[in-house]
């Protein structure tokens, strides 16, 4: 009865990655985008031209991470200007730091950014409560994806909780539509301070395509400051999962 299942085992070899910060996604994954001025902005007007949510802006030369859907039209139009790379180390701890500029080679992390309390009390183990408002669920399995098998972020005492009231933190996804919004206020409150608030995806960064929806309420932001700002459409484990072990310490941005 258990001789089948072990062969089973054994032909999946090792699935778990032993070292995260060393992992290389594939090259046709689309991270952080390289640009490049030109003297003609014919080709970079164009990509401003149809991009969905305004991320790409041709004067000055700009990719806002927070609004970009990764979709790579831009740099289908103006591959002279835009050229996405497989880096996934794109989070930030300052909304502004997700917007890129011609020339920039990372995305920069600044520690003074990041309040004392986080890497003090959260360093060693962190629990978070997810909070869905009005997401696709895109986001949501893909943070789902990060206890698994392969990532097991929980080696670093790092996972998900049901309830606020366990929760050291609110990992928001989705656009935070009116209906959720007084939800995720409710939610939030619950967890005991200090506590850390992630926005997760680029719904949850900017509205993403639906930033002009009357159906949103966004003022939750107006009184709440995120720390740490996480891109993607949807955001990838290794996005999340670097974003979270740069805030609380664990490694440095190079």
């Amino acid at each position: 009865m258990i001789l089948p299942k072990i062969r089973v085992l054994r032909s999946h070899g090792r699935q778990a990655i032993e070292d995260l910060d060393a992992v290389l996604l594939t090259e046709e994954f689309r991270g952080r985008p390289e640009l490049t001025f030109t003297e003609d902005t014919t080709e970079a007007e164009h990509a401003q031209a149809i991009c969905p949510t305004g991320a790409f802006t041709a004067d000055p030369l700009t990719l806002d991470l927070g609004r970009c859907l990764f979709c790579g039209a831009c740099a289908r139009v103006a591959p002279r200007n835009v050229r996405f790379t497989n880096d996934y180390r794109i989070g930030s701890p300052t909304r502004e730091g997700l917007v890129l500029h011609a020339g920039d080679t990372r995305v920069a992390f600044d520690p003074e950014q990041v309040r004392p309390e986080i890497r003090r009390c959260f360093g060693r183990a962190l629990q978070l409560r997810e909070v869905s408002a009005g997401g696709d669920a895109s986001v949501e399995m893909e943070l789902n994806a990060t206890g698994n098998v392969n990532f097991d972020l929980g080696r670093f005492g790092i996972g998900f909780t049901a309830s606020p009231r366990h929760a050291d933190g609110v990992v928001v996804s989705g656009p935070i539509t009116a209906n959720m919004a007084e939800a995720l206020e409710i939610c939030y409150d619950a967890v005991a301070e200090p506590k850390i608030l992630v926005m997760c995806g680029t719904e949850a960064c900017s509205g993403g395509l639906f930033a002009e929806s009357r159906a949103l309420d966004r003022s939750f932001l107006d009184s709440h400051r995120p720390d740490l700002w996480l891109p993607g459409a949807p955001t990838h484990p290794m996005i999340y999962i670097d974003g979270l072990r740069t805030l609380l310490g664990h490694k440095k941005r190079i």
